[in-house]
């Protein structure tokens, strides 16, 4: 038994204590090394969303800027969302949107130097944008939908690059 199995070998979840308490991981053992981290996402709409989004024509302004902006806001508050993230240092973050004739893709990259990875706030990034864009075109599609946010690749740290298959 190590710190990360239990007494039968099967793997303990590190964000519980050994009396099923939640705790927050002592990283301070762990190696600073450059992190990196991406998430996606999909944005379902109409294609008149898609084309007013074009002709910038939507009610409430340019909503792909405001989801950007959004977006790295999320990405900087998620530990105080997410109630057992640590805090990092975002050294940077960037958020593209590709848009199909029914759908915005929102693709998140986080970089860090630090103990512990940037998946949380990649994800983060990501949905805040989904929310952002459900907000600036409810008007005109209140069915919109952010699905299938999900982890891309991460890297770093003692695991090294991990990326979805």
């Amino acid at each position: 038994m190590n710190e990360l199995n239990t007494p039968s070998g099967e793997p303990r979840l590190t964000h519980v204590d050994s009396r099923g308490s939640a705790r927050m991981v002592d990283i301070s053992e762990k190696s600073e090394t450059a992190r990196r981290a991406a998430a996606a996402g999909r944005f379902e709409t109409t294609a008149e969303v898609i084309g007013l989004l074009a002709a910038d024509g939507l009610p409430k302004g340019d909503a792909l800027a405001t989801a950007r902006i959004a977006a790295i806001m999320g990405a900087k508050k998620t530990p105080e969302l997410v109630p057992l993230c640590h805090p990092i240092p975002l050294a940077g973050v960037t958020v593209e949107f590709d848009l199909g004739d029914t759908y915005i893709d929102v693709t998140a990259s986080i970089k860090t130097t630090g103990r512990t990875g940037a998946e949380m706030e990649a994800l983060t990034a990501v949905a805040v944008a989904g929310l952002t864009l459900h907000d600036m075109v409810k008007a005109v599609d209140p069915g919109a939908t952010m699905n299938n946010v999900r982890v891309v690749f991460k890297e770093g740290g003692k695991t090294g690059r991990w990326e979805r298959p």
